[in-house]
């Protein structure tokens, strides 16, 4: 009967122990983290990272109009030699290669490829150009006073004064509707435009909801 018991107890052992063996194992294996490709391929590897929405290239609204210290990526298909990365000089310009210099502050980037296509056919026939504005420097509001987010924002298109409330946070519960100004140079001069905001947002004077021009300074008081 003892030697019976003790046939049947070995092989029980030895399980639980191999058991055991494959639990660690397993354990220890789920621990790592294999690569999802090949170690051994000499293709070039990709890992992808996570990017903050401020490092993400601004890319403008195609009605936007380009201003000095904008980026333009321009590009001609078919030929490499004409692709360029542009920074819009303080005077408006820039200069590409067979075109010259041109000016592109006050255009759009649809005016400035119509531009490059009639000085580039007297070179190439029938010029395929891409005008991109990959950089908003030039169109630059400020939102100052009793609102949530003060400072100055980069705005890739054209915006008007509700848009730009909104972009600061809305007001402050102690900020006065009604005394809201615009300051804009016009002729190197300031002018103050009034804002009552408690009219507009009743919808009595949307005509007050001006489109804001680079450099404007709202001013909630």
């Amino acid at each position: 009967m003892n030697t019976l018991c003790a046939l049947k107890f070995v092989p029980r052992a030895s399980l639980l122990a191999a058991t055991l063996s494959l639990s660690l194992l397993a354990t220890s294996c789920s621990s790592l983290r294999l690569p999802p490709y090949p170690v051994e391929s000499d293709e070039p590897v990709v890992v992808p990272v996570a990017v903050s929405p401020e490092a993400l290239p601004v890319v403008a609204d195609p009605a936007y109009v380009i201003g000095p210290e904008d980026g333009l990526e321009i590009s001609v298909w078919r030929d490499d030699t004409l692709k360029t990365a542009s920074l819009v000089r303080p005077d408006g310009g820039i200069s590409f290669p067979l075109a010259g210099d041109l000016m592109v502050a006050g255009k759009t980037a649809v005016q400035v490829r119509e531009e490059l296509v009639k000085r580039l056919s007297k070179y190439i026939p029938e010029p395929v150009v891409t005008v991109s504005v990959v950089r908003v420097s030039s169109y630059r509001i400020y939102v100052l006073g009793r609102v949530n987010k003060p400072g100055d924002f980069q705005v890739g298109r054209h915006i008007d004064v509700l848009q730009a409330l909104s972009i600061a946070g809305g007001m402050t519960p102690f900020a006065s509707e009604d005394g809201i100004q615009i300051i804009r140079k016009v002729d190197g001069k300031p002018v103050s435009i009034p804002f009552e905001y408690s009219r507009v947002r009743k919808g009595g004077d949307l005509s007050q909801n001006i489109t804001l021009k680079s450099g404007d300074v709202l001013l909630v008081p």
